[in-house]
């Protein structure tokens, strides 16, 4: 049975197109999305709902809801040194997913400690998802826009409800960021992604067992009052 962390919150998020990939390895001309969304672009939704350096989010479960369909497109992408190229890009299509997660306090961020204030933290979520997150959001990559709703987890009917496993290999899982681990290093990390019952269970990343130095990275520096708003001052301005 599954047990619901503190400062849980559910959600739909749905759009025409999603690509979900290894932002490490998105080079060349051709991308083709991994068949499930990675813990990485729902935390990247989930920051657009709204996030701040006090807490971190967690991604616990997503909830599959559309069959898995592809749609493989020609693009043109942002070329800095000038030209014209052409690039192929295989898209999931027509995709919609019930998502549950939590934060939790960051405490590599002793000097935000004053901000832990939990119950407008998860006042200003709920609201911020009512009214479709704090920002634009996407799945995976800036060309496919998607949208958020208040949704009970596991309400409704999901096309792979009755099917009982689904494996998907090895799968990008997400980033391990320096504020968040307290070490001065970028690294990726990786997953064996099942389904069940058209359900992902997300891993902690601290569970993630297998990883990739990528560089060495700095924390970014916040101070209230200068790039940085007390959740009061967040609370009222929502």
């Amino acid at each position: 049975m599954h047990d619901t962390p503190k400062n849980s919150i559910s959600f739909k998020v749905y759009g025409r197109y999603a690509l979900f990939t290894d932002p490490v390895t998105k080079i060349g001309g051709e991308k083709c999305s991994y068949h499930l969304p990675t813990y990485e672009a729902i935390k990247g939704v989930l920051k657009s709902v709204y996030w701040k350096p006090t807490f971190i989010w967690h991604v616990d479960r997503v909830r599959v809801m559309k069959r898995l369909r592809t749609q493989t497109k020609g693009t043109k992408p942002l070329v800095w040194s000038g030209g014209n190229s052409l690039a192929i890009y295989t898209f999931l299509h027509d995709v919609e997913y019930q998502v549950e997660a939590h934060f939790e306090w960051n405490e590599h961020r002793s000097e935000l400690e004053k901000d832990r204030i939990d119950g407008k933290h998860f006042a200003i979520v709920k609201r911020s998802i009512e009214r479709g997150g704090r920002q634009d959001i996407f799945l995976g990559t800036r060309d496919c826009q998607a949208y958020v709703e208040p949704c009970k987890f596991g309400e409704d009917k999901g096309d792979y409800d009755e099917i009982d496993e689904l494996g998907f290999g090895l799968m990008f899982h997400g980033f391990d960021y320096p504020d968040e681990t307290g070490k001065d290093e970028l690294h990726s990390r990786f997953w064996n992604a099942t389904m069940k019952k058209g359900i992902l269970e997300f891993p902690r990343p601290e569970a993630c067992t297998v990883s990739r130095f990528i560089r060495p990275m700095l924390p970014k520096q916040f101070e209230e009052g200068e790039n940085l708003l007390s959740v009061e001052i967040e609370e009222v301005a929502l």
